[in-house]
């Protein structure tokens, strides 16, 4: 044995172990690094507070993406021309760097490229490491300008992400695994087991506990009239149907979540975690009240998670006829987005039209778990852009050369094009991909890849906005 053989590097076995690719998250203070990394791991591990300067040591987590394990770094905030604390701090995210194999550099989009953002990416060159660059805050399709900029920093593509809300964080994911040295060790893709998930959705009060009781037969969760009862995910086995279900009964999602503390606060985040391990939702809402911000968000987070959806509109048998035509009304106009959603009338407490529920949750699997051969896919998308052309864009017609499904669990439509397609004409598309296929409550995510021109920037793919996230993919 040779005299610089090192015991750490001998696994459990007696095998040489192979050492993970590490990602170092870096960049200046209060740019959302933490609140990016506890995106990644799926917890909330690393403190995040709304005031620079939280995070002052390295800190380590296991991670992992499309099969891909690989070590997280967190960092404190990088400034340069500092001293005392700061500077220590900034030497560690510096070494950080050095040692990694990927940095993903971190950027605020809102505010722009800064003096010490620039300063960063002078060290970042001269690690001669790989660099993802993460353009943060980018909430919504307004910000989506403010990524573009970055550009200037001259690292490579801004990856719009919002690290609160997890948008676009499956592509820069997808991103950093790319740029890992060849070897990094994949985990096999874990088979699903167990039954079914299901979770119990919807705003404090509407009756999730008592639904779940109502399903098991018997008084399993706390169920009161104040709001906040349940706290923890909880899960439950029941016999359905002739068949076995996981049911997550989980605590309200509240709409202010940047504005809650305590436990209310980490209720919030159990329920982000419950959606991520569930296959379908069942959002319940009540129909004694108006639909509520709240309700809309909660069936806006599992379109973007990427879940199959059930809408349960609960109580109704307090509902008057006056109030029923005013429900109508305010589900045709908020609900529009998901009429593809299976729709239950029940009422948890007398158990009203209960044997929809399970019959709603099967198609809801079912349209989510779908595929379609590409053959077949192409020939009828053929058929339809010959009937329907996509719109003159910029004086030309774009082109759709062919069709290839990504994945299902939801289902995935990658476009190659030859130009950018409006968003009217995806919606068509899957309109009639829905219309044609079933896909009945599952979200469908449409994106395009458009050919680039000879002597044109190279880029990456673009992408359509009907596909907002693809975070989901960790159970594709």
């Amino acid at each position: 044995m040779s005299d610089d053989f090192d015991i750490a590097d001998i696994g459990v076995d007696g095998e040489q172990a192979v050492p993970l690719p590490v990602v170092a998250v870096v960049g200046r203070p209060n740019v959302g690094k933490s609140s990016l990394v506890n995106r990644i791991i799926g917890r909330r591990e690393a403190v995040v507070e709304d005031v620079p300067g939280v995070t002052r040591d390295r800190v380590a987590y296991d991670a992992e993406w499309q099969n891909t394990k690989f070590t997280l770094v967190d960092t404190g905030g990088w400034e340069t021309s500092v001293s005392g604390l700061a500077a220590m701090v900034a030497r560690q995210a510096e070494y950080a760097a050095q040692t990694a194999d990927v940095v993903l550099f971190v950027v605020d989009a809102t505010v722009g490229i800064t003096d010490a953002d620039e300063a960063v990416t002078r060290v970042l060159r001269a690690t001669n490491r790989p660099v993802v660059l993460a353009a943060n805050k980018v909430d919504g399709s307004m910000q989506e300008s403010d990524a573009l900029n970055l550009w200037n920093l001259g690292v490579g593509e801004p990856y719009a992400i919002s690290a609160l809300h997890g948008r676009g964080t499956g592509d820069l994911l997808d991103a950093v695994v790319e740029a890992f040295p060849e070897g990094a060790e994949r985990a096999e893709p874990a088979e699903e087991e167990g039954p079914p998930r299901v979770a119990l959705l919807g705003r404090p009060n509407v009756g999730k506990s008592s639904l779940l009781n109502r399903l098991a037969g018997e008084d399993r969760v706390v169920v009161d009239s104040v709001a906040g009862t349940t706290r923890d995910a909880v899960d439950e086995l029941i016999e359905l149907g002739g068949k076995t279900w996981k049911f997550i009964d989980t605590a309200g999602i509240r709409r202010r979540f940047r504005a809650l503390q305590g436990a209310d606060y980490y209720a919030t985040m159990r329920t982000g975690t419950a959606l991520e391990r569930a296959e379908v939702a069942v959002v319940l809402m009540d129909v004694s009240e108006p639909l509520a911000e709240q309700d809309i968000r909660v069936v806006e987070q599992v379109v973007e998670a990427g879940r199959g959806l059930v809408l349960a509109f609960n109580k109704w048998d307090v509902l008057d006829e006056d109030r029923r035509i005013y429900l109508e009304k305010e589900i045709d106009r908020q609900l529009a987005r998901v009429s593809w959603a299976p729709r239950v009338n029940i009422s948890a407490k007398t158990g009203r039209h209960m044997e929809k529920l399970v019959p709603a949750i099967e198609t809801s699997l079912d349209g989510w778990s779908r595929r379609i051969p590409t053959g077949q896919l192409n020939n009828w998308l053929k058929e339809l852009v010959a009937a329907t052309p996509p719109p003159v864009r910029g004086g030309k017609q774009p082109k759709i050369l062919f069709a290839t499904q990504a994945g299902a669990k939801p289902p995935q439509f990658v476009l190659f094009t030859t130009g950018f397609l409006e968003d009217n004409y995806r919606r068509f598309i899957e309109r009639r991909l829905r219309e044609d296929f079933g896909f009945e409550g599952s979200p469908i995510h449409i994106s395009m890849r458009i050919r680039e021109k000879k002597g044109g920037v190279p880029g990456r793919a673009s992408k359509g906005s009907a596909r907002p996230d693809r975070q989901h993919r960790r159970r594709s």
